[in-house]
């Protein structure tokens, strides 16, 4: 099976199955804070390509600010914090999937600055794939927030030092991935989520 036909099957069977989860916590963020249910950001796809990533809202509005989440960011919402924590917020992304714009599995897609700081020999490899609602990076760096919390300088540190790690994954999943590793990340992270 390949790689399009098999996101294709298991997203319109997540969304599906998925649907009252997806009705509760929709009904949720908008009993909760004011503002649209879904958050979009233009993100940069396969080929360098813009695209709109859907997540549920997990921020106040008026979320003005840094680009990247810092430990209890007082910027999340009550809801928020829990959707996050549950990584129910990456649920729209499904939507994604469907449409062609993301894979379940490949690295996750950044905004157009941080790209614009990629070493010019990776940018390509890893802009060759589509970008994944999970990779192995994302189970590495599941504490990101924590961990850049504890940095005098956040930005810095993302830039300088997860970032390049996170690029590390990027690459040698591009070079080489096939189903069954897209399915052991996929085990992975259901485990790392609700485990």
């Amino acid at each position: 099976m390949g790689k399009r036909l098999f996101d294709l099957i298991l997203a319109a069977a997540g969304l599906l199955l998925l649907a009252p989860v997806l009705l509760l916590v929709a009904v949720w963020i908008k009993l909760d804070s004011p503002g649209p249910v879904l958050f979009r950001q233009e993100r940069i796809g396969r080929f360098g390509q813009p695209f709109l990533i859907h997540k549920f809202r997990s921020m106040r509005v008026d979320n003005a600010g840094a680009q990247i989440t810092v430990g209890a960011d007082p910027r999340i919402t009550r809801a928020g914090r829990f959707i996050r924590a549950a990584k129910l917020d990456e649920l729209p992304q499904l939507w994604d999937v469907l449409r062609g714009a993301m894979s379940f599995v490949g690295p996750r897609p950044e905004v157009a600055r941080y790209v614009a700081l990629y070493p010019t020999e990776l940018r390509d490899i890893v802009l060759s794939v589509r970008p994944g609602i999970t990779d192995l990076a994302s189970l590495e760096y599941r504490n990101e927030s924590d961990l850049l919390a504890q940095a005098s300088d956040p930005e810095r540190e993302y830039v300088e030092v997860i970032m390049p790690a996170k690029l590390a994954f990027a690459t040698a999943y591009a070079r080489q991935h096939d189903l069954a590793g897209d399915l052991h990340i996929i085990w992975r992270t259901v485990r790392a989520v609700w485990g």
